[in-house]
């Protein structure tokens, strides 16, 4: 199979625009819709739907979308085993993480990324709400949550402790809780499809964290906007280190229950299918957050 139709329809797919796609490769038009044209006949399926309009995929070529990037990876691959893949990394990361993360601490990142390599393009999918990496066709993923998954390999970011905290605000009218039981009588902040969340005390003793049997009025799948509602006093919430440390320390936010942490095994994973090879462009970029962010993380410092 001609791995360049190929690259061509993957480019062809992610535009949907199949002269832009075959300019990024040195095509004319004409020659990209005509080897677009042979591929559909070699494979006997139409990949892409196209119009006067528009160009838009076909269910099978959604369905074969995940198969030809998994070829091109396997050839990147090969070609940087044998030292022949060009120094400065050329085509599109499609890269999976949690917003709120994103924004804090990646984003501020990608011009220097982006300088570095010219060549590179970024599709980014950022989202606080639970996605799919291998139904997405991601490259690679950021996950800050338990990894159960057999099907992926990953590589640790850093450490996402948990804990709970609160406004000054909010604990001067309502009380501070001394005990995971007080926790019943307070306004808990729910995030969206998160289950309850075991707390675990430097004694040895438990407990939880349970917006479903205490006072809560808001349900959240946003982790900026859920610090925003705790900084305005509109109640307890459970939050990543990385997200409030700054808050905790300038003191617009407290620590609820200092004495316990939210024991859910979560680590900050970079992530990707395990029947992925790992391509240079991916390698790039995991070396890259492990330098910036893994190395010395701040809210660790």
């Amino acid at each position: 199979m001609d791995t360049q139709s190929l690259r061509l329809f993957v480019l062809a797919a992610d535009k949907l625009n199949i002269s832009a796609a075959g300019r990024q490769l040195g095509m004319a038009p004409a020659v990209a819709s005509s080897k677009l044209a042979k591929l559909e006949m070699s494979l006997g399926a139409d990949l892409l739907h196209r119009s006067t309009r528009k160009v838009s995929l076909s269910l099978q070529g959604a369905e074969f979308l995940p198969y030809a990037r998994e070829i091109l990876a396997q050839e990147d691959a090969a070609r940087a085993a044998l030292g022949l893949t060009r120094q400065d990394v050329a085509g599109t990361l499609r890269f999976a993480a949690p917003s709120t993360f994103s924004q804090l601490y990646i984003m501020p990142l990608l011009p220097e990324l982006l300088d570095r390599h010219p060549g590179l393009n970024l599709d980014l999918r950022l989202s606080d709400t639970p996605f799919d990496l291998i139904d997405g066709s991601f490259d690679l993923a950021l996950r800050n949550s338990a990894l159960e998954d057999s099907s992926l390999k990953a590589r640790k970011l850093a450490n996402d402790t948990r804990l709970l905290c609160a406004s000054p605000e909010y604990l001067a009218e309502h009380g501070t809780p001394h005990h995971p039981e007080d926790l019943k009588a307070h306004k808990l902040l729910a995030f969206r499809h998160q289950s309850a969340r075991k707390l675990v005390c430097k004694s040895g003793e438990t407990g939880h964290f349970d917006p479903a049997v205490a006072t809560s009025r808001l349900t959240i799948d946003d982790g900026l906007s859920q610090k925003i509602a705790t900084l305005g006093g509109a109640g307890i919430s459970a939050n990543s280190l990385w997200s409030v440390y700054r808050e905790l320390a300038n003191g617009t936010l407290v620590r609820v229950l200092p004495d316990y942490e939210v024991d859910d095994r979560t680590v900050l994973w970079l992530v990707y299918p395990k029947a992925n090879v790992l391509t240079p462009k991916v390698r790039i970029f995991i070396d890259f957050l492990l330098e910036k962010i893994g190395k010395s993380p701040p809210w660790e410092t």
